[in-house]
Protein backbone atom coordinates (compact mmCIF):
# COMPACT_ATOMS: atom_id res chain seq x y z
CA UNK A 1 0.00 0.00 0.00
CA UNK A 2 1.22 3.78 -0.94
CA UNK A 3 2.26 5.81 1.64
CA UNK A 4 -0.07 8.59 0.35
CA UNK A 5 -3.41 8.42 -0.89
CA UNK A 6 -5.22 11.07 -2.52
CA UNK A 7 -7.36 13.30 -0.16
CA UNK A 8 -11.19 12.60 -0.86
CA UNK A 9 -12.99 15.99 -1.08
CA UNK A 10 -15.65 17.13 1.35
CA UNK A 11 -17.82 18.43 -1.25
CA UNK A 12 -18.83 17.34 -4.90
CA UNK A 13 -16.85 18.32 -8.11
CA UNK A 14 -19.64 20.70 -9.01
CA UNK A 15 -20.68 22.17 -5.32
CA UNK A 16 -18.11 25.82 -6.03
CA UNK A 17 -20.22 26.41 -9.38
CA UNK A 18 -20.50 28.98 -10.33
CA UNK A 19 -17.04 30.09 -9.33
CA UNK A 20 -15.31 27.28 -10.13
CA UNK A 21 -16.53 24.93 -12.54
CA UNK A 22 -17.04 20.96 -11.68
CA UNK A 23 -14.76 19.80 -14.99
CA UNK A 24 -11.82 21.72 -13.79
CA UNK A 25 -12.31 20.32 -10.19
CA UNK A 26 -12.22 16.92 -11.41
CA UNK A 27 -9.74 17.60 -13.63
CA UNK A 28 -7.36 19.12 -10.78
CA UNK A 29 -8.32 16.67 -8.46
CA UNK A 30 -8.26 13.64 -10.08
CA UNK A 31 -5.62 13.88 -12.23
CA UNK A 32 -3.06 16.80 -11.37
CA UNK A 33 -3.28 16.37 -7.44
CA UNK A 34 -3.12 12.38 -8.02
CA UNK A 35 -0.18 13.16 -9.83
CA UNK A 36 1.71 15.18 -6.98
CA UNK A 37 0.53 11.78 -4.66
CA UNK A 38 1.99 9.65 -7.32
CA UNK A 39 5.41 11.19 -7.24
CA UNK A 40 5.53 11.82 -3.27
CA UNK A 41 4.93 7.90 -3.36
CA UNK A 42 8.04 7.45 -5.77
CA UNK A 43 10.43 9.50 -4.50
CA UNK A 44 9.10 8.44 -0.82
CA UNK A 45 10.65 5.01 -1.79
CA UNK A 46 13.69 6.83 -2.05
CA UNK A 47 13.86 7.98 1.29
CA UNK A 48 15.86 6.84 4.37
CA UNK A 49 13.62 5.23 6.79
CA UNK A 50 14.79 7.48 9.43
CA UNK A 51 13.52 10.15 7.05
CA UNK A 52 10.73 8.69 6.07
CA UNK A 53 9.50 8.50 9.74
CA UNK A 54 9.81 12.24 10.31
CA UNK A 55 7.06 12.82 8.27
CA UNK A 56 6.18 14.84 5.11
CA UNK A 57 5.59 17.98 6.85
CA UNK A 58 9.01 18.10 8.87
CA UNK A 59 10.84 16.87 5.86
CA UNK A 60 9.51 19.72 3.98
CA UNK A 61 10.17 22.08 7.02
CA UNK A 62 14.04 21.20 6.71
CA UNK A 63 14.42 20.04 3.19
CA UNK A 64 18.49 20.18 3.52
CA UNK A 65 18.19 16.69 5.67
CA UNK A 66 16.63 14.77 2.26
CA UNK A 67 19.44 13.74 -0.32
CA UNK A 68 20.48 15.91 -2.93
CA UNK A 69 19.78 14.22 -5.51
CA UNK A 70 16.15 13.55 -4.99
CA UNK A 71 14.84 17.11 -2.94
CA UNK A 72 14.10 18.91 -6.13
CA UNK A 73 11.49 15.91 -6.76
CA UNK A 74 10.61 15.59 -2.84
CA UNK A 75 9.85 19.58 -2.91
CA UNK A 76 7.44 19.24 -6.07
CA UNK A 77 5.50 16.38 -5.20
CA UNK A 78 5.92 16.88 -1.72
CA UNK A 79 4.78 20.64 -1.60
CA UNK A 80 2.24 19.80 -4.15
CA UNK A 81 0.52 17.16 -2.13
CA UNK A 82 0.43 19.24 0.23
CA UNK A 83 -0.09 22.46 -1.15
CA UNK A 84 -3.67 20.79 -2.34
CA UNK A 85 -4.47 19.67 0.84
CA UNK A 86 -4.74 22.83 2.46
CA UNK A 87 -6.42 24.40 -1.33
CA UNK A 88 -9.44 22.21 -1.23
CA UNK A 89 -9.99 22.40 2.24
CA UNK A 90 -9.67 26.35 2.20
CA UNK A 91 -12.61 26.39 0.06
CA UNK A 92 -16.64 24.92 0.12
CA UNK A 93 -20.00 25.44 -1.16
CA UNK A 94 -21.28 28.95 0.24
CA UNK A 95 -18.23 30.08 1.14
CA UNK A 96 -16.64 33.93 1.49
CA UNK A 97 -17.33 36.41 3.34
CA UNK A 98 -14.81 37.68 5.11
CA UNK A 99 -13.11 36.16 8.71
CA UNK A 100 -14.17 36.80 12.22
CA UNK A 101 -12.88 36.89 15.60
CA UNK A 102 -8.96 36.95 16.06
CA UNK A 103 -7.44 36.65 12.43
CA UNK A 104 -9.97 39.22 11.07
CA UNK A 105 -8.62 41.61 14.01
CA UNK A 106 -5.06 40.72 13.27
CA UNK A 107 -6.10 40.96 8.97
CA UNK A 108 -6.78 44.74 9.85
CA UNK A 109 -3.65 45.34 12.19
CA UNK A 110 -1.38 44.08 9.50
CA UNK A 111 -3.11 45.07 5.59
CA UNK A 112 -5.23 48.08 7.10
CA UNK A 113 -8.23 46.42 6.39
CA UNK A 114 -10.03 43.23 5.23
CA UNK A 115 -10.50 45.04 1.62
CA UNK A 116 -6.45 46.10 1.80
CA UNK A 117 -5.73 42.32 2.15
CA UNK A 118 -7.85 41.35 -0.53
CA UNK A 119 -6.50 43.79 -2.75
CA UNK A 120 -3.02 43.12 -2.14
CA UNK A 121 -3.53 39.32 -2.06
CA UNK A 122 -5.88 39.68 -5.33
CA UNK A 123 -3.26 42.04 -7.23
CA UNK A 124 0.19 40.64 -5.93
CA UNK A 125 -0.99 36.67 -6.68
CA UNK A 126 -2.04 37.67 -10.29
CA UNK A 127 1.31 39.18 -11.46
CA UNK A 128 2.82 35.87 -10.25
CA UNK A 129 4.96 35.07 -13.36
CA UNK A 130 4.68 31.75 -14.67
CA UNK A 131 3.13 28.86 -12.03
CA UNK A 132 2.77 29.82 -8.20
CA UNK A 133 0.56 29.97 -5.44
CA UNK A 134 -0.80 33.41 -3.02
CA UNK A 135 -0.61 32.86 0.54
CA UNK A 136 -1.67 33.65 3.73
CA UNK A 137 1.36 33.13 6.11
CA UNK A 138 1.98 33.10 9.79
CA UNK A 139 5.77 34.26 10.37
CA UNK A 140 6.48 32.85 13.63
CA UNK A 141 9.76 35.08 14.00
CA UNK A 142 7.42 37.99 13.98
CA UNK A 143 4.70 36.21 15.26
CA UNK A 144 2.60 38.17 12.24
CA UNK A 145 0.93 37.34 9.66
CA UNK A 146 2.01 38.28 5.84
CA UNK A 147 1.60 38.00 2.45
CA UNK A 148 3.94 35.58 0.48
CA UNK A 149 4.35 34.00 -3.26
CA UNK A 150 5.74 30.72 -4.38
CA UNK A 151 6.73 29.01 -6.98
CA UNK A 152 5.50 25.76 -8.67
CA UNK A 153 5.05 23.85 -6.11
CA UNK A 154 6.95 25.03 -3.46
CA UNK A 155 5.43 25.01 0.19
CA UNK A 156 5.48 27.93 2.32
CA UNK A 157 6.94 25.59 5.08
CA UNK A 158 10.39 25.49 2.70
CA UNK A 159 10.35 28.41 3.97
CA UNK A 160 9.67 28.54 7.49
CA UNK A 161 6.57 29.69 7.67
CA UNK A 162 2.86 28.23 8.31
CA UNK A 163 0.34 28.29 5.25
CA UNK A 164 -2.76 29.78 6.36
CA UNK A 165 -4.25 30.15 2.97
CA UNK A 166 -3.33 29.53 -0.55
CA UNK A 167 -4.69 30.04 -3.93
CA UNK A 168 -3.44 28.24 -6.83
CA UNK A 169 -2.82 29.70 -9.83
CA UNK A 170 -1.62 27.15 -12.20
CA UNK A 171 -3.01 27.62 -15.39
CA UNK A 172 -4.81 24.39 -15.02
CA UNK A 173 -6.58 25.76 -11.47
CA UNK A 174 -8.43 28.01 -13.83
CA UNK A 175 -8.32 27.70 -17.65
CA UNK A 176 -11.32 25.84 -18.73
CA UNK A 177 -13.56 28.79 -17.43
CA UNK A 178 -11.35 31.35 -17.21
CA UNK A 179 -9.08 30.91 -20.06
CA UNK A 180 -6.31 33.55 -19.94
CA UNK A 181 -8.38 35.73 -17.14
CA UNK A 182 -6.46 35.20 -13.82
CA UNK A 183 -7.71 37.88 -12.52
CA UNK A 184 -11.08 36.92 -12.86
CA UNK A 185 -10.48 33.61 -11.43
CA UNK A 186 -8.67 35.22 -8.23
CA UNK A 187 -11.65 37.45 -7.83
CA UNK A 188 -14.48 34.32 -8.32
CA UNK A 189 -12.19 32.42 -5.89
CA UNK A 190 -13.10 34.76 -2.86
CA UNK A 191 -16.86 33.32 -3.20
CA UNK A 192 -15.83 29.94 -1.79
CA UNK A 193 -12.69 30.62 0.67
CA UNK A 194 -13.80 28.29 4.18
CA UNK A 195 -12.74 31.07 6.52
CA UNK A 196 -14.11 28.66 9.27
CA UNK A 197 -10.74 26.72 8.45
CA UNK A 198 -8.50 29.41 7.77
CA UNK A 199 -9.37 30.77 11.28
CA UNK A 200 -8.56 27.15 12.72
CA UNK A 201 -5.38 27.37 11.35
CA UNK A 202 -4.82 30.72 12.13
CA UNK A 203 -5.23 29.76 16.21
CA UNK A 204 -3.12 26.54 15.93
CA UNK A 205 -0.35 28.56 13.82
CA UNK A 206 2.40 29.56 16.99
CA UNK A 207 1.84 25.79 17.92
CA UNK A 208 2.07 24.37 14.52
CA UNK A 209 5.14 26.23 14.02
CA UNK A 210 6.77 24.78 17.19
CA UNK A 211 6.01 21.51 15.73
CA UNK A 212 7.59 22.41 12.57
CA UNK A 213 10.43 24.76 13.52
CA UNK A 214 11.45 23.58 16.80
CA UNK A 215 14.96 23.76 16.01
CA UNK A 216 14.41 27.42 15.94
CA UNK A 217 12.47 27.30 19.59
CA UNK A 218 15.74 25.84 20.86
Amino acid sequence: MSEFQLPELSYEYDALEPHIDALTMEIHHSKHHQAYTNGLNDVWDEMSEDNQDKGLLILLSDHEQIKPEIRNRFNFHGGGYNNHELFWSSMKPDGGGEPSGSLKVEISKVFGSFDDFKKKFSADTAVIQGSGWGWLVYEPKSKKIQYKSTSNQDSPIVDGVVPLLGLDVWEHAYYLKYENKRPDYISAWWNVINWEEVELRFSRAENTAKALFSRHYD
